[in-house]
């Protein structure tokens, strides 16, 4: 018998930062210590109180490249957010060579 999967699309439902954390299998402060430095969300966003943030699928994926670089490097979290903006260049430019 098949079992039945039932899933919400990321981008069709923002994740507030508790679920984004647990998305992210990280504690709190790791989010809000990037976000506050702008490495995570959109400027406007950082003019409202941690529980009003709203995070994306793409945030989801941003905030995974950046814990992994700094994981397996050992690396700041400048660097991990300058490696995963060069990740999404680059899919940018394959996507982009691909049509």
């Amino acid at each position: 018998m098949a079992q039945e999967v039932i899933a919400v699309l990321l981008d069709e439902v923002p994740l507030t930062l508790d679920q984004f954390a647990g998305t992210c299998r990280v504690e709190r402060q790791w989010i809000v210590e990037r976000v506050r430095s702008g490495l995570l969300l959109h400027e406007a966003q950082l003019q409202t109180a941690p529980e009003a943030w709203q995070f994306t699928s793409r945030d989801v994926v941003r905030a995974r490249r950046m814990l992994d670089v700094e994981h397996r490097f050992d690396a700041n979290a400048e660097l991990a957010a300058l490696v995963a903006d060069l990740m999404d260049e680059l899919e940018s430019l394959r996507a982009a060579l691909k049509r």
